[in-house]
């Protein structure tokens, strides 16, 4: 007998391990069935479950679930994301923790690693258990780590990132070069975009007076929209404002919009950074760009082409120097020559008068001996002063006539690394790039083309946007957690005619691999001398000059005269590659790629059929797959994508523990269960429509459960069991079996259109309202009869009907709510037919036209119909519900006079009903209701305060109709619905609409009181 509740906390982890433990979550292996396959997007090692899991996860086992019940042959391939940044910051803080007082400095690189792997080996990936937890059925088996099992050199994971890279470089399509990246100073890393929060917090503008060279002026004239000059001056300055006043000292121009008729006199011109020391100040010149907005402040905008992207833009079009003035701690430079020199040289290439290279401006520190080594912020500080302090701030009067420096307090968007919590630093670093460009190009042809797809279709003009767009892809980090960079460094040499070398450079050749082994051919081709590996540049120098190592004579600063080495050393970049490089070989690494000879997995495999995702990763992981995949499998990674929304707390706020309103999905799975979790995520996903998650709605959910718990108990108890195999529909003769079948294949239906469709939320309300609503409210209802009724036939035939539909039920389930439903299939199994194996490897259901019969569906429909009506009239007049009304059908035709006669118990029953006939005239003190044909009569008079219901009913409806007014009044105004969030408007609609509807029952039944 099934116990009295279902119990999760007692049974989930049971159940899960009784699939693992029978391999039920790997494939079938039936090379005849179609293949089917997800790939799971790789969750960081460091993760826990979150809501965002909860739901991606959810949608992704539903579906696998599903189309193994099909009879396909389905890979949900699960695996780990190694999680550069965040891995890495997560082992250093547990050494700083620790007190050993050790570090990753004092390890070395080749012992951190080894760290880091045995962190990874005893605490990371749990959220693989907890994944387990929500009942993911991924084959655990074939669990991958985007390292590798143990990052060694011959590991295919670790070849396949290598292969790629090397690819691309011989390609040309990867390449290093000197470029504005997100800079991190805290990791002194590059960072990707999506590792930057844009916040917005308190900042100023400050406007300074950059003053013309020489002291030259210049007639400065404003004018209004109609021409009429509102401002005219001598002006001896040009004025800028800027929100970072310590980036000034590294200005390379000030531009002016080509229109800007206000500066017209003086373009071509120099004018003074107005900092630094008076006798070495930097002239720059004033340009035209079509970056400068002529209406936003003055109009001229300072050019820090090292230090901003836009200002990077600009002095690449112009050919504007690019002077770095940070280190990779956000500390102000404090190498290099004096500044006096510096300065002398910047300002020789400002006249034109000394060209410039790369490498001669990346030597050049301009950060006035002052400010060397100051941290940024002390540095603004220190600017700011010293600029006030000489009179070149912009002045403006207050109130009292009294002038102060301009200085705007204002919000401005700030870039902070998600992990370190720092300000980031745009910063002009050498790193490597993939030509994302040529990339782009056939992964947007293939959404074009529909080989691969986007639902919901309108993701698509994201994808579009950025890829159409794309830039360069900075695929260097500056970490020791990662795939380290297959490439190695060594000096430039020149060959003599003797066969000796001049080398300089000592990072001037690059030399690109899948392994040592492989470029040490390429190196010696280059060198015509054998090829070492030195672990530093430091030791490649001492290395290559070492008495050990040539034959030359050494003179005075390393310069050799006839340099034949012994060897010549190489080092290897200590760069790593971006995560997302290798995650978004995903689709191809996983299944055993480059390895690609007779290998059964990606060819059955790849592509995939789906990939679920959320929107915010299109650009940084999907569009990288895409690219990837297309590039060196020659086809697309997936057919569809999914994205699905994010999950909000009730209210529609983004949850986030600083708020105070995020929760844990593992509590929630504690509380009520993985299968009320599930459902709630199910049912609540909807395309395009965000998830407003309550703990209330999840707790409904496991109500739910629950009935169908008990209703399972109702049929146990009721020997309601179907022994005899398949059910043949046709060979039944009760209407309301009859019924139930039909209303079983149409729910089939249109939940198995719902999954193919991405519908969850249609599949899961489909499959609820037949369970709660037609199955229990009903069905179980209406048959009590005929179980308890003297017809044996009858009553064996309503037996099976009802142990085969509630059967069938847990198929539909299943894949929404996979515990309750196996314990329920195994526990049923116990009294009823032996069951074939677990629930979840079962054939999906699907009914042909013989389970619907339109005779009998209309039949039921009418007897619900009309329980119904009886119900809500109840309701509506206030009678009690423990009242028995006296009630009949007048005029009701011969069809529904012999429906009456078979389901006349029944209706009474659930209606409360004092017996119900056939009449030809309505009774006195009765009031009516049009049911099908007939009037239903319904003797209240005596059972109800007639004067106390009418006043009830005028009161409720005179609010009402306020309310009804107010939300229209509302979605009426123009500013309401253009501003209000979608959803909000959408349910202010929904409730207008329910509150109509509301109306007219009540003002129904104030009309038939008005008939006593």
């Amino acid at each position: 007998m099934l116990d009295q509740r279902f119990d999760p906390a007692a049974s989930e982890a049971q159940i899960y391990q009784r699939w693992e433990e029978a391999d039920c979550f790997k494939p079938s292996g039936d090379t005849s069935a179609e293949a089917y396959s997800i790939v799971i997007p790789p969750p960081n090692v460091t993760g826990v479950l979150h809501m965002g899991h909860a739901l991606n996860n959810t949608l992704q086992d539903i579906l696998i679930r599903y189309h193994r019940m099909t009879g396909k042959n389905v890979l949900w391939q699960p695996g780990t994301d190694h999680a550069g940044i965040a891995t890495q910051m997560v082992v250093e803080r547990q050494m700083a923790e620790s007190g050993s007082n050790e570090s990753r400095a004092s390890l070395g690189r080749e012992a951190f690693v080894e760290r880091v792997w045995e962190w990874k080996e005893e605490s990371g990936g749990q959220i693989i258990g907890q994944l387990k937890r929500l009942g993911a059925s991924c084959d655990w088996s074939r669990t991958a780590f985007t390292m590798g099992e143990d990052g060694s050199d011959d590991d295919q994971m670790v070849r396949a990132v290598r292969k790629v890279f090397v690819d691309l470089y011989n390609e040309g399509l990867i390449y290093r070069a000197k470029r504005l990246v997100n800079w991190d100073p805290h990791f002194q890393t590059a960072i990707s975009d999506l590792e930057v929060e844009n916040k917005e917090v308190a900042g100023h503008m400050w406007h300074f007076k950059y003053p013309l060279a020489g002291g030259a002026t210049y007639t400065y004239v404003e004018k209004d929209e109609d021409g009429n000059v509102t401002l005219e001056e001598e002006r001896d300055y040009i004025s800028i404002a800027t929100t970072r006043p310590e980036t000034m000292l590294g200005d390379g121009a000030v531009a002016v919009h080509p229109s800007d008729e206000r500066y017209a006199p003086i373009v071509g011109q120099l004018c003074e950074i107005p900092v630094g020391p008076k006798e070495h100040r930097r002239l720059i010149p004033i340009i035209t760009d079509e970056y400068p907005d002529p209406d936003f402040g003055s109009g001229a905008v300072k050019i820090t082409g090292a230090h901003d992207f836009n200002d990077y833009q600009v002095a690449k079009r112009g050919n504007i120097p690019m002077y770095a003035l940070m280190d990779e701690r956000g500390t102000m430079r404090s190498d290099g020559a004096p500044y006096a020199e510096v300065a002398e040289t910047a300002g020789r290439i400002a006249r034109g008068q000394e060209s410039f290279d790369e490498a001669k401006i990346t030597a050049m520190n301009l950060v006035p001996d002052e400010y060397r080594g100051l941290d940024r912020f002390e540095a603004r500080q220190r600017v700011v002063t010293d600029i006030t302090a000489e009179g070149l701030a912009v002045m403006v009067a207050d109130a009292e006539g009294t002038e102060t420096p301009l200085v705007e307090n204002k919000k401005v968007m700030q870039p902070f690394g998600d992990r370190s919590g720092v300000v980031i630093e745009p910063m002009l670093t050498d790193q490597w790039f993939v030509d994302a460009e040529t990339l782009a190009k056939p992964a947007i042809e293939a959404v074009k083309t529909g080989k691969t797809r986007f639902v919901p279709e309108n993701w698509e003009k994201t994808y579009f946007n950025w890829m159409e767009n794309i830039q360069p892809w900075c695929v260097s980090r500056q970490l020791w957690w990662g795939h380290r960079i297959p490439a190695w460094f060594g000096p430039t040499a020149d060959k003599k005619e003797n066969g000796a070398l001049d080398v300089y450079d000592y990072q001037g050749q690059i030399f690109v691999g899948e392994s040592f082994e492989k470029v040490k051919q390429l190196a010696s081709n280059y060198y015509g001398y054998p090829v070492s590996e030195a672990e530093s540049i430091t030791e490649l120098q001492q290395a290559l000059f070492s008495e050990e190592n040539n034959t030359s004579e050494v003179q005075a600063e390393f310069k050799f005269l006839d340099l034949r080495p012994k060897s010549i050393p190489l080092v290897q970049d200590p760069d790593v590659l971006d995560t997302w490089f290798s995650s978004g070989l995903w689709p191809f690494s996983t299944q055993g790629w480059p390895d690609a000879d007779g290998n059964e997995d990606l060819k059955t495999f790849f592509p995939g059929s789906v990939l679920v995702t959320a929107f915010d990763i299109i650009f940084f992981w999907v569009a990288r797959m895409m690219m990837q995949g297309i590039h060196f499998m020659g086809e697309v990674p997936f057919k569809d994508v999914y994205i699905h929304a994010l999950v909000l707390d009730e209210k529609g706020q983004k949850m986030s523990k600083s708020k105070g309103n995020a929760i844990d999905p593992l509590e929630l799975i504690d509380e009520y269960g993985a299968d009320a979790l599930r459902f709630t995520m199910a049912a609540m996903a909807a395309q395009g429509r965000n998830v407003r998650l309550s703990k209330q709605r999840v707790e409904g959910y496991r109500n739910f459960s629950t009935k169908l718990w008990n209703a399972a108990r109702f049929c146990q108890m009721n020997e309601c069991a179907n022994w005899e195999g398949a059910l043949d529909p046709t060979t039944l003769t009760q209407p309301v079996n009859q019924w139930i079948v039909g209303e079983l294949a149409k729910t089939g239906a249109e939940a198995t259109t719902a999954i193919e469709e991405y519908r969850f939320d249609g599949a899961a309300g489909a499959v609820y309202r037949f369970i709660w609503n037609i199955f229990c409210d009903w069905y179980l209802e209406l048959i009590k009869p005929l179980l308890n009724g003297e017809d044996e036939e009858a009553k064996v035939e309503t037996r099976r009907t009802a142990g085969w539909v509630l059967d069938e039920i847990l198929k539909l389930l299943h894949p929404f709510m996979p515990f309750v439903t196996e314990a329920l299939w195994e526990q049923l199994g116990e009294d009823g037919p032996k069951r074939d194996g677990f629930l979840m490897l079962q054939a999906w259901p699907t009914y042909d036209e013989a389970f619907e019969n339109a005779t009998a569906a209309e039949e039921m429909d009418w007897v619900i119909d009309l329980v119904t009506e009886v119900r809500s009239v109840r309701a509506d007049l206030g009678v009690s519900p423990g009242s028995k009304v006296p009630a009949s059908l007048v005029n009701a035709s011969e069809t529904n006079t012999a429906r009456l006669e078979r389901h006349g118990e029944v209706i009474s029953r659930l209606a409360r009903l004092e017996g119900l006939g056939v009449v030809e005239e309505t009774p006195e003190g009765a009031v009516t209701t049009v049911v099908d044909e007939a009037l239903l009569a319904l003797k209240i008079a005596d059972i109800i305060d007639i004067g106390e219901a009418k006043a009830r009913l005028t009161k409720e409806i005179a609010g009402l109709e306020k309310d009804v007014t107010g939300i229209e009044k509302k979605l009426g105004n123009e500013n309401f619905v253009s501003r209000a969030p979608a959803d909000v408007v959408e349910e202010n609609r929904q409730r207008l609409a329910d509150g109509k509807v509301r109306l007219e029952k009540l003002k129904g039944a104030l009309a038939r009181l008005a008939q006593l």
